[in-house]
Order: C-alpha cells, then structure tokens, then sequence
C-alpha cells in the first residue's frame, strides 16, 4: 500500500493523523537533519500500522516533507 505522507520536524509531540484513505500528517521531535526525521517517520508510522519498521520504505521525497512511502 502507497501512501502519502507530510512530515513536520522539530514537533513538541510525536503523533499520526489520518487526513484521508492514503494520506497523513506525522509531527516528528526529531530534526530534519542526516535522516532522522525520515528514521522517526518510518518509526511512528511502524506502532501506528502495528507492523516491523522493515516493511516501510520511503519511495520519493528522502529529502523532502511530502513523501510517498509503501506500507507492506
């Protein structure tokens, strides 16, 4: 499954909200600096799917806050 996500670092909490069937706002604590938004990203998405962090990979947007990211 594809979905698309927005990204916001440097958040006071960390938290997933569904907008729409395939898209979602995540709020990261983590900065958008070396990946760790993108590792925060994949971990927040990984509790909230209830599935491993190996099956989230992020296909476009690495260095951007609009992603596409397949869950599966």
């Amino acid at each position: 499954m594809k979905i698309s996500v927005k990204v916001k670092p440097n958040s006071k909490v960390e938290k997933a909200e569904k907008v729409s069937e395939n898209k979602f706002i995540l709020w990261v604590k983590a900065p958008a600096k070396e990946g760790k938004a993108n590792e925060a990203a994949i971990k927040l998405l990984s509790e909230y799917f209830g599935i491993p962090k190996s099956n989230i990979s992020i296909l476009k947007g690495r260095s951007s806050r609009n992603k596409i990211i397949d869950i599966g």
